[in-house]
């Protein structure tokens, strides 16, 4: 039967867990049909029909309520806000009054998660990350059932709740650290036991991995940038082989706990600094900027720190230090070589943007015109901030990789990137797969990737 009539702009449906349909989110549209970014929330009451307004949500800046989940029995939507500059989780009442409560909120990052468990996926706590991941459990017996868990495991960092049987004596739990990707588990409340299932990455079983530490260095203005720095296991880190390794997005942040791309590195003897630079998201509004593309010269600045730090600390050898990023943090490695030419050594982009305006013509006449222009901007930072505008400012030798289905970043902008380098007397190399998209999910690919970039970076150092 029916539940709801299909309508264009309706974007998500969010349910009670018993099989009711409480929220709908409404994109709104300009006349000319070009997306606005908002998204308007609406509610029925339990024994509703009618829709009434829940919130407005302004999606390039996160203002506003948006809507995760609905409590049946307590009749509130939980659901994410803004206080005080980051992110907090409230939840707001179903029955008219727009009564709003505050759940839980921090003064270092955003919260940013809900810890659902069941068929009905009832929520029993809130994720955030620091320095790791961490959860606060709302229902204090699966909060004690947690704390449980990790005395059991203490070899895993991360113990997650992920579901449950339909009564909640059944737990499916998941355990990793950052040297262990990870072992899913069974664990019965009645019986007190715990069931290995299987491992995330049975390929890894017995293998040495890596150790990632958080660690934090001083930007050039004193600004401490937080980040994960992952050295080989078994060597003294000391002169070594080093990467800069930017996450993507820019609105993003690296976590710590097991990575395949930091972890591939450390195992072929470099050391890995992963920094979440100012644009990076989690950290709250200040520290996001206007966003890695306009606030450039601050995100790559943090990057290119990130370099000089391990240089200072002995970790990197000066000769050796290369960098490598994936979308916005192959922008980030491409950008970085600009700015500090004789920093790096050698330069890997992996579906990287190398021209702003090439990225706003990208979603030229498509719904989100609006919405990419206004988060690019305009401005002299379309071309100061382009590496393809640039490229005879690079130095160090490039190597790209790039999927021809990318919707992402077109494979145009590496494909631009390398002419501008061929101009300027350089001498990149493109590898290109014609099946592929942005993300590369396929292993023959990451593994082409991976292997053929380290010789790359090999060659380029000289070793």
């Amino acid at each position: 039967s029916e539940l709801e009539k299909p309508l264009r702009d309706i974007s998500e449906f969010i349910t009670d867990g018993h099989g009711s349909i409480r929220i709908r989110g409404k994109r709104q549209y300009r006349g000319d049909g070009y997306n606005t970014g908002f998204v308007l929330y609406q509610y029925k009451l339990p024994s509703g029909r009618d829709w009434q307004k829940l919130s407005m949500l302004d999606t390039s800046t996160d203002q506003g309520f948006n809507p995760y989940a609905v409590d049946r029995d307590k009749n509130v939507a939980y659901g994410f806000d803004k206080y005080q500059g980051r992110q907090a989780l409230f939840t707001l009442a179903l029955d008219g009054s727009d009564t709003r409560t505050l759940v839980l909120a921090r003064k270092d990052v955003d919260v940013d998660g809900l810890v659902r468990i069941g068929r009905h996926q009832r929520v029993v706590g809130a994720t955030y990350a620091s320095d790791k991941r961490r959860a606060e459990y709302f229902d204090p017996i699966i909060g004690k059932l947690h704390s449980s868990l990790s005395n059991a495991l203490p070899d895993k960092g991360l113990i997650n709740i992920v579901d449950s049987s339909l009564d909640e004596q059944r737990l499916l739990v998941v355990a990793s650290s950052d040297n262990h990707p990870g072992v899913w588990y069974l664990y019965d409340r009645i019986a007190k036991s715990l069931s290995p299932v299987l491992n995330v990455r049975p390929e890894l079983d017995g293998l040495s991995l890596a150790e990632m530490k958080p660690v934090q260095y001083p930007a050039t203005d004193g600004t401490m940038i937080p980040g994960y720095l992952t050295l080989p296991p078994g060597k003294d880190p000391k002169n070594l082989p080093a990467i800069v390794l930017p996450h993507g997005g820019p609105s993003a942040r690296d976590e710590w706990g097991f990575d395949w791309l930091s972890q591939f590195y450390a195992a072929m003897g470099y050391a890995v600094l992963q920094p979440n630079f100012r644009g990076s998201a989690g950290y709250g509004d200040a520290w996001l900027q206007k966003n890695g593309f306009q606030s450039w010269k601050t995100a790559i600045g943090d990057v290119s720190d990130a370099g000089r730090w391990l240089v200072k600390q002995g970790i990197a050898d000066p000769n050796k230090l290369g960098i490598v990023g994936w979308s916005y943090g192959g922008y980030a490695a491409l950008q970085a070589a600009v700015v500090d030419p004789a920093l790096f050594k050698a330069v890997v982009a992996i579906a990287p943007v190398t021209d702003l305006v090439k990225l706003k013509d990208q979603y030229r006449d498509t719904a989100g015109q609006t919405l990419a222009a206004n988060f690019i901007g305009a401005g002299p930072h379309l071309v100061e901030g382009s590496p393809a505008q640039r490229a005879a400012e690079i130095k160090a030798p490039v190597m790209l990789f790039h999927g021809a289905l990318d919707v992402n970043v077109d494979i145009g902008h590496s494909k631009f990137m390398v002419e501008k380098l061929k101009a300027a007397g350089a001498q990149p190399s493109l590898v290109t797969w014609d099946n592929l998209d942005h993300y590369l999910i396929d292993s023959e690919a990451r593994a082409k990737m991976l292997l053929e970039s380290e010789a790359f970076l090999r060659q380029s150092f000289g070793k």
